[in-house]
């Protein structure tokens, strides 16, 4: 494996790390979704960034997107607008970093 391939994948990862960590200041407790948007409202979704929340009662599973209205948006992580959005984002990392090299 090329050094090129292993250095990308290294920051990938790191990547994926920061993404997922709350982003909700110490000594809070981040927004718990306990129901999930019904249908495709990708629209209503600003910037690359989510998070995922595991599913323990009263939470939901669920992938949280943030909106234009500054609110979080709860979505179905089975839903295939989620999976798409998702798979954008890492595409989207992916060029930048081709573009870098």
């Amino acid at each position: 494996m090329s050094i090129k391939i292993l250095s990308i994948t290294l920051l990938l990862l790191s990547i994926c790390v920061c993404c997922h960590s709350s982003e909700a200041p110490p000594g809070s407790t981040p927004p718990c979704c306990v129901d999930l948007t019904k249908g495709n409202v990708s629209a209503a979704v600003v910037g690359e960034t989510y998070r995922e929340q595991a599913a323990r009662p009263p939470c939901v599973k669920a992938v949280i997107f943030n909106t234009g209205h500054g609110k979080q948006l709860c979505a179905d992580p089975n839903a295939q607008w989620v999976k798409d959005r998702k798979l954008h984002r890492y595409t989207h990392i992916l060029k930048v970093f081709a573009q870098m090299n």
